[in-house]
């Protein structure tokens, strides 16, 4: 088919402009996926995305959010984390049918879909909740450097743009290598809150109640504030756009037999992998309502403070190394994963042409600079503050990854054969407009009442 005639299929689809060059070209469909075989062997090739999208689940925002609510209010909370992680397996499980039925990732599909003026203000909107997200990444990251070496904060800060020549020497070995190191570092953390946890022996039988839900969580405006902070830190925005990016570099095929078990491999793996890090996101708080609120200590929200009292505690003086060691592996991660949604973004909606090194440096500049300010003009006093606030302004920018993601997936003109379910659709948007909602209540809670 020439050009011209696939451009008037593709609009004639649904999509007011054809599709562009492909999502993270230099990495598209570069894993192979096997057509034939057991089931286990042709699902191996789709491990991997799913674990850099449950990074969100353990960013350092998070880590101040859990803790702030962990200390205050328990184990109440934990329903908020379970809810969120269902929210996630729904919403990453449309990213990954966004792609493989479109053959676009959210940002493109956005552009694609509408007029430049609406684009652009989404492509602004999502570039906020990069920034938001690496402000909290730079300065968890810093943080867990200075714990564990002494680094001070302003230099720490600088060490963490390291991480985008990181990303440059894996993808040249193969994203395979990107994949491994996340999940190589995602056991690390479950290794050292498992042994954390284990010390704290926290008081189970609250903790399976703490999974049933309150009204407190949204009578009560500060529950609220620390609720949509812990929702911001898990449903985050930029998690959309990667999903949807990195699962087009598997090499699966054409015909819709294999779109179809493409997306049925690729959901298996996000919702096991966010299951496996709903475990992580729920210990953070545990920890935190086993030791601090346990003992009176209900305004822990520093994550120094945090790593100071642990271990009086827990008795072991390892505890609070394991504590930094985590936080250290969690801003590793999700720095990655940030830097790779910066790049999927600016590409997807402005169609930024640029050499693979500059482009990464410019995504990852847009959000360093100003973490960089803020972190060395306030210090450590107030990186508590900024880290539970970074969340929840990913909380308000949710809406808008998510309105879209959920149009454009249902709708048949634009998904052809894989346009979701209706039931799925329509639980979808329930979401989508329970967070909304949620969001219009914090605004008025917190600027108009």
């Amino acid at each position: 088919m020439d050009l011209s005639s696939r451009t008037a299929t593709e609009t004639a689809e649904g999509w007011r402009q054809p599709r562009g060059e492909a999502s993270l070209s230099d990495v598209h469909r570069s894993i192979s996926v096997r057509t034939h075989g057991p089931t286990w062997r042709r699902a191996v090739a789709f491990i991997g995305p799913g674990y850099l999208v449950a990074v969100g689940y353990m960013d350092p925002g998070n880590w101040a959010t859990s803790l702030a609510g962990g200390s205050k209010f328990g184990y109440a909370l934990l329903f908020v984390a379970l809810i969120s992680n269902i929210m996630a397996v729904v919403l990453q499980a449309l990213c990954a049918r966004l792609a493989i039925g479109s053959g676009r990732d959210l940002a493109q599909a956005c552009r694609d879909a509408y007029g430049k003026q609406v684009s652009y203000g989404l492509w602004f909107m999502a570039e906020i909740a990069i920034i938001a997200t690496d402000l909290a990444e730079v300065i968890g990251t810093a943080i867990g450097l200075n714990l564990i070496f002494g680094i001070p904060l302003e230099l720490g800060v600088l060490i963490t743009a390291l991480d985008v020549f990181l990303i440059l020497y894996l993808q040249k070995l193969g994203f395979r290598w990107v994949e491994a190191l996340i999940i190589t570092l995602l056991a690390v953390i479950a290794a050292c809150f498992a042994i954390q946890i284990a010390l704290a022996d926290p008081n189970w039988g609250s903790v399976v109640r703490g999974f049933a839900p309150t009204t407190q969580i949204v009578t009560n405006p500060e529950m609220l504030y620390l609720a949509l902070g812990i929702l911001g830190a898990t449903v985050m925005p930029h998690n959309l756009y990667l999903h949807s990016g990195i699962i087009q570099t598997r090499a699966y095929g054409e015909t819709i037999e294999h779109k179809r078990e493409a997306l049925k491999f690729a959901s298996w793996d996000s919702a096991i992998a966010l299951t496996f890090a709903l475990l992580i996101n729920a210990s953070i708080l545990i920890l935190a309502a086993a030791t601090f609120h346990k003992v009176g200590q209900t305004d822990v929200e520093d994550i120094a403070q945090a790593h100071a009292l642990l271990a009086p505690l827990l008795g072991l003086s390892m505890a609070p190394i394991l504590f930094g060691v985590a936080l250290i592996c969690c801003g590793i991660n999700s720095s990655v994963t940030a830097t790779l949604a910066g790049q999927i973004v600016m590409e997807g909606f402005i169609r930024i042409k640029l050499a693979p090194w500059l482009r990464r440096l410019i995504t990852r500049a847009i959000a360093i600079l100003p973490a960089a300010a803020v972190t060395v003009w306030y210090g450590e006093s107030g990186t508590a503050k900024l880290l539970i606030l970074s969340q929840v302004v990913l909380s308000l920018q949710l809406s808008f990854a998510v309105f879209p993601l959920v149009i454009f997936t249902a709708s048949k003109a634009k998904m052809g054969a894989l346009v979701a379910p209706r039931w799925l659709s329509a639980f979808a948007m329930v979401i989508a407009v329970v967070i909304a909602v949620l969001n219009l209540k914090l605004i008025y809670d917190f600027v108009l009442g």
